[in-house]
């Protein structure tokens, strides 16, 4: 699995103009299931994120986790993680998992997230999203698991 974690004051999602999901202070967690993926890597992803240590400490350091600062989580999908820019100009998306398996890990990724203690809220898989967010840091990490 791919994700692109953004540390943030707040984030919130949105469709058709409504918001469905949104967290304060934390991560807006983008997320995309590969080909080959399965729920173990869902699990090891959603428990490595648990525990970066990506937060400042007292001292100014980043040396606090999600955990550690009580802080919430925006998951979203994002099957464009998955884009192959190697060949023209427009990119692929072939390595991405099938849509079925893709929301299904996605919803894995997520409920194993809060699972380990993260109040967690999400997007809508497959949808058309408006995502908003303050980027605290700025702070962004890309992961693969």
């Amino acid at each position: 699995m791919r994700a692109v974690l953004q540390r943030v004051s707040h984030a919130s999602v949105s469709v058709d103009g409504t918001v469905i999901g949104q967290c304060g202070q934390g991560m807006m967690i983008l997320v995309c299931a590969m080909q080959g993926d399965d729920e173990a890597r869902a699990g090891q992803l959603a428990a490595k994120i648990s525990k970066l240590r990506i937060f400042k400490d007292d001292a100014g350091k980043m040396n606090r986790s999600l955990l550690d600062i009580g802080g919430s989580a925006l998951v979203i999908s994002q099957f464009t993680l998955a884009a192959d820019t190697s060949r023209g100009n427009r990119p692929g998306f072939s390595e991405a998992a099938p849509p079925e398996l893709g929301k299904h890990l996605y919803e894995t990724f997520a409920q194993q997230l809060s699972d380990h203690g993260i109040p967690v809220e999400s997007g809508q898989f497959g949808a058309d999203m408006a995502v908003e967010l303050v980027n605290d840091g700025p702070v962004t990490i890309w992961m693969e698991s």
